[in-house]
Order: structure tokens, then C-alpha cells, then sequence
């Protein structure tokens, strides 16, 4: 018997755990997945910045708890996974989202600055989606997990921008993405990446601020993401609706990705 929609997209007796949780996008999808019905654990570096969030998504009626960490090391991200799984149990759905970026010529990028940004966009990806692939997705035989890169991964940006470091890393969170769905897909573990467009956030604030209105005019839509533009895409990869959706890198952009020529 098939299920229906709303069915599908449920996320009842399910956990998630989400990187970088405690504000922007991050925030935006753990409030996704509480919402679908999913109990959340969401990690950022700043337990001040993780209290207020942790309460804000327990006022939406969500069950939400947080626990501080440094995703960019690697002790921190085991001790993160073994401390999750310790206290909400099997971990059903991943999302790393914590990152980082850093604007500069790059005939002038340093290089301790080119790392910083390697190691929280790539390699603190890997190494949590091995530990907990490792832990409880791969003896359970399913799971989800949710990878955030950027538009920046589908090419180049205007020159003003001048982000290799950042550019460089999404697009190999693109490829880790679709190696890692070939790989695992025999394991019932389907990953997926969401690729969004410019939206307001700490991150953001400093190029929005310079070119946030010639970004906005140059999208199909005419405008910049929301505090909504990601919530149906993150439930659709992490529910039963997208079961059959693996190794894929979704643009959430205005259309801004097809006038790049991405």
C-alpha cells in the first residue's frame, strides 16, 4: 500500500543532527526537520549562541539539545558523535553544515587561512559522515546524509568576490557528496548535498553588504533566500520522499546558478 504525502515526509521517531546549528542556515534546517517531527542535536563552537537557539526551537515545540564543539577537529567531531549517539541513540539523519569562508585576492590568500577553510568545509565532513556512517548507519543498513555546499561549487564568481579558498572547498563537497552516494548506496545511506544561493547570515553579512543588491538583480527571482527557502529541500533529501534521490547537488538559488552558467 502506498503512502500518502504527508506520510512520506514525515520525520516522527527520527534524529537528525546538524552542524553549524545555531543560527542561519543551519538554524533555518534544524527548525525543517523539527517541524517534519524529528528530535534534534545541533553543535556549533559558542554554547551561548547554541543555548538561545536550543531554545528558540524548543519554543517552536521541538525537541532540541545541543552540545559544543569544534568541527574542524577531529577529537572534538568523535567526541561530538559519541556524545550524540550516547544520549539521543542512532543518529538517522547528518547534516554537516558548519563552515567557514575568507575573502582574498588569491595571488594574496594565505595559505593558514586556504587550511582553516579546508578543514571545516571538507575534512570535518568526511570525518563525521565516517564516524557516524561507521557507528550506525552502515550496521542499520539506512540513513541520510545532507551535505551544504554552495552555488559557489557550480563555477566562478564575480571577480569582486574573491573567494577560491571557499569556491574550491564547496565544489569538493559536491564530489564527496557523489562519491560517497556510490559508495554507500549499497548500505541503504543516501547523500545528498543542497547547493544554496545567497542568503542573509553572519557569514554573508560583509558581501551583502557590498553587493548584496547587484547579487538580488542579477537572480531570475530578483531576490536573495529567506528563512524558508531551505526547508522543503532539506525534509525532501532526510524523509522517505526523497528515498530514491542519492549523489545529487541541489541549487536553491533564484535561478542565479542558470545565469552563471552553472
Amino acid at each position: 500500500m502506498t503512502r500518502a504525502v504527508g506520510e512520506l515526509f514525515d520525520l516522527t521517531g527520527r534524529t537528525a543532527l546538524v552542524t553549524g546549528g545555531s543560527r542561519g542556515l543551519g538554524l533555518q534546517i534544524a527548525h525543517a526537520l523539527g517541524e517534519a517531527g524529528a528530535k534534534i542535536m545541533i553543535t556549533a563552537r559558542k554554547a551561548d549562541e547554541l543555548e538561545r537557539a536550543v531554545a528558540q526551537l524548543q519554543d517552536a515545540g521541538i525537541d532540541a539539545r545541543w552540545i559544543a564543539a569544534d568541527c574542524a577537529q577531529e577529537a572534538q567531531l568523535r567526541t561530538l558523535a559519541d556524545e550524540t549517539l550516547a544520549g539521543m541513540g542512532d543518529i538517522d539523519i547528518l547534516v554537516n553544515n558548519a563552515g567557514a569562508s575568507y575573502g582574498s585576492p588569491a595571488e594574496d590568500h594565505p595559505v593558514e587561512a586556504w587550511d582553516k577553510v579546508m578543514n571545516l568545509n571538507v575534512r570535518g565532513y568526511f570525518i563525521l559522515s565516517q564516524h557516524i556512517g561507521k557507528r550506525c548507519m552502515i550496521p542499520r543498513k539506512r540513513g541520510r546524509i545532507i551535505n551544504v555546499s554552495s552555488i559557489a561549487s557550480l563555477g566562478g564568481n564575480p571577480p569582486e568576490l574573491r573567494m577560491i579558498a571557499y569556491n574550491t572547498s564547496k565544489a569538493a563537497v559536491n564530489n564527496f557528496t557523489r562519491a560517497l552516494a556510490a559508495e554507500w548506496g549499497q548500505h541503504g545511506i543516501n547523500v545528498n548535498a543542497l547547493c544554496p544561493g545567497f542568503f542573509p547570515s553572519k557569514l554573508t553579512r560583509a558581501t551583502l553588504e557590498a553587493h548584496g543588491q547587484m547579487l538580488a538583480a542579477h537572480t531570475p527571482l530578483g531576490r536573495l533566500g529567506d528563512d524558508e527557502d531551505l526547508k522543503g529541500a532539506v525534509v525532501l533529501f532526510a524523509s522517505d520522499a526523497g528515498k530514491h534521490i542519492t549523489g545529487q547537488c541541489l541549487a536553491i538559488d533564484g535561478g542565479s546558478s542558470v545565469v552563471r552558467g552553472g
